[in-house]
């Protein structure tokens, strides 16, 4: 498949499935899980606003856990304009399980695990382990894609600070 692209997880090379999104192009609506089993349809969800897509590959990780509690966390000096989602192929009730012992409100958490919707939409989809690659996708207001991060080694963390900086340039 010519689409096909290449990252490590833990030092091990796996393919990424889906087409690589690049600044200015639209973003693609997607449809996911939440926690309460109902449907996240992003467009409907972050109409008019700034989006910031955190992708991890499970909540129940180190580096993905950080992630989205650090989002969480920067979620509260960011603008009402700007909505935070995390997702993730955990399912709904680990995801629910992992906010409630972490407090994490102040950012949607949702769940890709049923259709893959969102990781093959955004090139995320690591066909090996069917989890998503780790990465963060800034959409401005217009779903104008902005700024986009997929990390060459899934284990990493993501350039927090460049992303956030994005955000506030559209605020």
């Amino acid at each position: 498949m010519s689409n096909e692209r290449r990252v490590n997880f833990g030092g091990k090379p796996v393919t990424l499935m889906g087409k690589e999104i690049k600044k200015g192009d639209i973003a693609e609506n997607f449809k996911a899980i939440k926690q309460d089993l109902s449907e996240f349809d992003f467009y409907n969800e972050t109409e008019g606003k700034i989006k910031v897509i955190s992708v991890v590959p499970s909540i129940d990780t180190g580096v993905c856990s950080l992630q989205t509690q650090r989002f969480n966390e920067e979620s509260t000096r960011l603008s009402d304009e700007v909505f935070i989602v995390t997702i993730s192929v955990d399912l709904p009730f680990a995801q629910k399980r992992f906010c409630g012992a972490e407090g994490i409100d102040n950012i949607e958490v949702v769940s890709d695990h049923k259709d893959l919707d969102f990781g093959n939409k955004y090139g995320f989809t690591i066909e090996e382990f069917r989890l998503l690659s780790r990465g963060i996708v800034v959409i401005n207001q217009d779903n104008e894609v902005e700024y986009i991060e997929y990390l060459d080694e899934v284990t990493n963390h993501p350039n927090y600070d460049k992303a956030l900086e994005e955000v506030k340039k559209l605020v």
